[in-house]
């Protein structure tokens, strides 16, 4: 569990990947979705049907697919920024955690500090266990050591007040990706269910804005591949191309309306 966290890399070097949202609770829909070419994929536990056994599951699936050749990390979105449940999140063994909801400094500071073992001073909140997952059950000696190295945190900016603190999230040190939320963006600037709003348009432009002067990758959610392409146009380096369950019914729709075609 003690391997180099590519993601962290990558948004560190503002390089871009994509991935994509998985919200279906299926170790086997995340092993599946791993091999399709995916940079990373999210468990989310924010908004879908996951609990902390079938993380591990599908932890371990993806890991499954990297051994015959797929290379999706993982990552998980955790139901609120609470040292607690990041603590469990990270003993399954996720390194990179995108936290929901961050509205100002102090909120960041403790999202970023809950990723640490305490260590010199540097605020880590996280309680030291090696016995666990992410220490291949107390068989890694170096995992404790070198844990701090490779924790990776993408906050969530997705309010009014989120936006008028984004310039001082962003230069936070510790903060390694600001992810946009644009629905409940426009939930919170008054125009609930219209992400296409100008209103929610200029809020992207200043959230990636933002990050471009504190040298910070930025990431989203696209509704659409025409959408995440305009992204990407726009600075915007780490990009979710939907979910599981949109593709499930996507295809779905899309067969029996070509059968019916047919007829």
């Amino acid at each position: 569990m003690g391997n180099a966290n590519v993601i962290k890399q990558a948004l560190l070097a503002l390089e871009p990947t994509e991935g994509c949202w998985l919200t279906l609770a299926s170790p086997a829909v995340a092993e599946t979705v791993a091999h399709c070419g995916f940079d990373w994929l999210v468990v989310d536990m924010e908004h879908a049907p996951n609990d902390i056994g079938n993380l591990v599951a599908q932890l371990q699936a993806i890991d499954a697919a990297r051994v015959h050749g797929a290379s999706s990390s993982a990552v998980v979105r955790v139901t609120s920024n609470d040292p607690a449940l990041v603590k469990r999140a990270m003993d399954c063994g996720v390194q990179t955690v995108i936290f929901p909801n961050i509205d100002n400094v102090e909120e960041a500071q403790r999202a970023i500090a809950s990723m640490r073992f305490p260590s010199n001073g540097n605020g880590g909140t996280r309680g030291v266990a090696g016995l666990v997952r992410a220490g291949n059950y107390g068989q890694d000696p170096g995992f404790v050591a070198m844990a701090n190295d490779q924790v990776c945190a993408v906050l969530q900016i997705e309010s009014a007040e989120g936006l008028k603190n984004v310039e001082a999230i962003a230069a936070l040190p510790g903060a390694d990706c600001l992810f946009i939320g644009t629905a409940d963006m426009a939930a919170s600037l008054g125009h609930l269910g219209d992400t296409g709003h100008a209103a929610v348009r200029e809020a992207v432009a200043a959230v990636i804005a933002a990050c471009q002067i504190a040298n910070k990758a930025v990431g989203i959610f696209a509704g659409s591949p025409d959408e995440a392409a305009a992204y990407r146009k726009q600075g915007v380096q780490f990009i979710a191309l939907h979910s599981d369950v949109a593709w499930l019914a996507r295809g779905a729709r899309q067969a029996r309306a070509q059968f019916k075609a047919l007829l």
